[in-house]
C-alpha cells in the first residue's frame, strides 16, 4: 500500500513520517507534496490508498484538493491534518468524504489510531469492491448464455410466454410478439473452426462481437448463438428498413477482420420470429453452392431442383467396389458429379443427403464383409477454399477419395480373410499329414470350393496342395529314417503312404536319392 503527505510545512511532513507506524498497517511507500497542485500530480501517478493533507496551502488548498478527489471517485481514504479548528474546513471535509480530521500539533497515538482505522476501512471496502467485480464478471459471462438460450427458444416456437415477452421488452425495448422482424442465419464456416484450432467458443465470441457491434449500435437488432445447432449464429433485426444493406455490412465487416467470406441467409420479414427462422433455414439448406459468391441470400435465390440420392446407384457402386476397379468407380462418380452440376441442386441439404447415404451404404457393405468397429474413413469436409467459398473440384476429389479408401479397405479385408482361410488349410495339412487327405475332404471341411482352394493355395504358397502335403510327409519321414531300427515300409505307412515303392519314388523326386541312400548317408556322417 501507498500513502501521501501533502503539506507546505516541511517539519509537519517529517513529523508525520516519524510518528506514523507505516510498517504495522502495511504501507510500504510514503510520498510527499508541498501543495495541492503537486499532490494531484502524484496521486494521479501513484494512486495512493491513504492521503494526508493540510487545508491551508498555496496554489491549490485542501478544499480544492478534496473537491478533485471527490470528483474522480477514487477509493482513497483522506485524513485532514490542520492547525485550524475551523467549522468551514470541517464542513468541507465532511461534505467531500474525508475519513477523519486531526488537529495540529499531532498526537502520535491519535495519528496511528486514525491511520489504522483508515487502512482497515479501505481494505474492507476493497474486499467489497473485489467481490462486486467478480460478481459482475460472472454476470457478464453468464448473461450472453442466458440470452442465447432464451432467443433459441423464441425461434423454435410460435407461442411465447408472457414472461419471455416482458424480458425482451425490458432488455431490448422490443415487442417480440408483434413487431415485424427479419431473421438471418450466419453459418459458422468449418475452416474458421480449423483456424482457431477447433475452439468453438472463441470462434463464436469473435463473430458475435463483430455482428453485435453493428446491429446493437442503434438498438436495431441482436445476434446470438443457436444453442441447438453446432454452427449457427442468428441475426435478428428490427427497426431496420434496409435489411439487405445491414446484412451486407456485417458480411464486409467479417471479411475485413477474419478474411473469410461468410454468406448470410435471410428469412422473410414477419411478426413471428419462428416463421422467419424456418424460412431462413430453407434458404440455407437449398441455396445452390455452385451459384458463386453471394453476400446475402434470400428466398428469391432458392433452387427448386431435386436432390441426388446415392441409394439409387447403390448396386453400381457395390459392383465397382467388389471388383476393386478404380476405373469403373471413376466412371460412376463422374456420372454422379455431372448430374449434380446439371440436373440436381448441389446445396447444403444435398451435401447432408450424400453424407448420410454414403455412411448408410458403407455400414451395410462393411457388415457384408463382417467388419465391425472399424475406424471410420475421413468424411471430407475439406471442399472449401481458404476464403470460405465452396470448391466443386475439392468436393469431387474428396468424394472420390472416400470411395477409394473404402475400396482399399474392403480389398484388404477380403484378402486377409482369404489368406486366413488358406492358412487354416495349411495348418490342417500339417496336423493331419498322415491321413489319406483328398481335396474334396478339405473343401467340405472348410466350406469352400475345390477350385477356389487350389487356386488360392497356390497363390499364397506357390505350390499345389499335393506337392505341399508331399513335402510335409517327406520331411517327417527324414526324422524317422534316422532310427536304424525302423523298416522303410513302416516309415512310409507312418507318414501316410500305403505303398512303400510309391513313397520311395516321391522321396527320390524331392531329395534326389532313395530313403535307403538318405539313411546310409546320414548314418555315415554321424559315425
Amino acid at each position: 500500500m501507498k500513502a501521501i503527505i501533502i503539506d507546505d510545512e516541511k517539519h509537519v511532513r517529517e513529523g508525520i513520517l516519524l510518528l506514523a507506524d507505516w510498517h504495522y498497517v502495511g504501507i510500504t511507500e510514503v510520498l510527499e507534496a508541498t501543495d495541492g497542485e503537486e499532490g494531484i500530480q502524484l496521486i494521479k501517478e501513484h494512486r495512493p490508498e491513504i492521503i494526508f493533507t493540510d487545508m491551508s496551502m498555496p496554489n491549490k488548498d485542501g478544499i480544492t484538493l478534496l473537491k478533485w478527489i471527490h470528483s474522480t471517485g477514487m477509493d482513497s481514504k483522506t485524513i485532514i491534518i490542520s492547525g485550524y479548528d475551523d467549522f468551514r474546513y470541517m464542513r468541507s471535509a465532511l461534505f467531500y468524504g474525508s475519513f477523519d480530521y486531526i488537529l495540529k500539533p499531532i498526537d502520535r497515538n491519535l495519528l496511528n489510531e486514525t491511520l489504522e482505522r483508515a487502512v482497515h476501512k479501505w481494505q474492507e471496502q476493497d474486499e467489497d469492491r473485489r467481490s462486486l467485480l467478480e460478481k459482475n464478471q460472472v454476470i457478464n459471462e453468464v448473461k450472453p448464455l442466458y440470452w442465447d438460450r432464451l432467443f433459441t427458444g423464441i425461434i423454435e416456437q410460435k407461442d411465447l410466454s408472457i414472461e419471455t415477452i416482458k424480458k425482451v421488452q425490458k432488455e431490448f425495448r422490443l415487442d417480440i410478439k408483434n413487431a415485424r422482424c427479419t431473421l438471418a442465419i450466419l453459418p459458422v464456416p468449418w475452416l474458421l473452426m480449423k483456424k482457431f484450432n477447433g475452439d468453438r467458443d472463441v470462434v463464436f465470441f469473435a463473430l458475435l462481437n463483430i455482428v453485435n457491434e453493428i446491429v446493437r449500435s442503434k438498438n436495431s437488432g441482436i445476434s446470438f448463438r443457436n444453442v441447438n445447432k453446432e454452427d449457427e449464429i442468428i441475426i435478428l433485426l428490427w427497426n431496420t428498413p434496409q435489411t439487405n444493406f445491414a446484412l451486407e455490412k456485417i458480411y464486409d465487416a467479417i471479411y475485413q477482420y477474419i478474411k473469410m467470406k461468410c454468406t448470410i441467409f435471410k428469412g422473410d420479414e414477419t411478426t413471428c420470429v419462428a416463421d422467419s427462422y424456418r424460412s431462413a433455414s430453407k434458404v440455407l439448406q437449398n441455396y445452390p453452392l455452385l451459384a458463386g459468391e453471394k453476400k446475402v441470400v434470400t428466398t428469391k435465390e432458392m433452387n427448386q431442383k431435386g436432390n441426388l440420392h446415392l441409394l439409387d446407384y447403390a448396386q453400381e457402386l457395390k459392383w465397382a467396389l467388389q471388383r476393386g476397379s478404380t476405373d469403373e468407380m471413376d466412371v460412376i462418380l463422374q456420372k454422379l458429379f455431372e448430374k449434380l452440376e446439371t440436373s440436381h441442386n448441389l446445396s447444403f441439404e444435398q451435401l447432408k443427403i450424400w453424407e448420410n447415404q454414403f455412411h448408410l451404404l458403407r455400414k451395410n457393405w462393411l457388415e457384408e464383409y463382417d467388419i465391425s468397429g472399424h475406424a471410420p474413413i475421413d468424411q471430407g469436409w475439406n471442399f472449401w477454399e481458404e476464403d470460405g467459398t465452396f470448391s466443386f473440384e475439392k468436393f469431387k476429389e474428396e468424394k472420390q477419395k472416400e470411395f477409394y479408401d473404402l475400396m482399399n479397405l474392403l480389398e484388404k479385408v477380403h484378402y486377409q480373410k482369404e489368406k486366413t482361410s488358406i492358412q487354416e488349410i495349411e495348418a490342417y495339412l500339417k496336423e493331419h499329414y498322415y491321413l489319406d487327405i483328398k481335396l474334396q475332404d478339405i473343401a467340405e471341411h472348410f466350406f469352400l470350393s475345390r477350385e477356389y482352394i487350389s487356386r488360392k493355395f497356390k497363390q499364397v504358397y506357390h505350390v499345389t496342395i499335393t506337392d505341399y502335403l508331399a513335402n510335409i510327409r517327406i520331411e517327417k519321414s527324414k526324422v524317422l529314417l534316422e532310427n536304424p531300427h525302423l523298416k522303410i515300409y513302416d516309415i512310409a505307412y507312418e507318414v501316410g503312404y500305403k505303398d512303400e515303392k510309391y513313397y520311395s519314388k516321391v522321396f527320390k523326386k524331392i531329395n534326389g536319392q532313395t530313403p535307403n541312400e538318405y539313411r546310409r548317408d546320414e548314418t555315415r556322417g554321424r559315425f
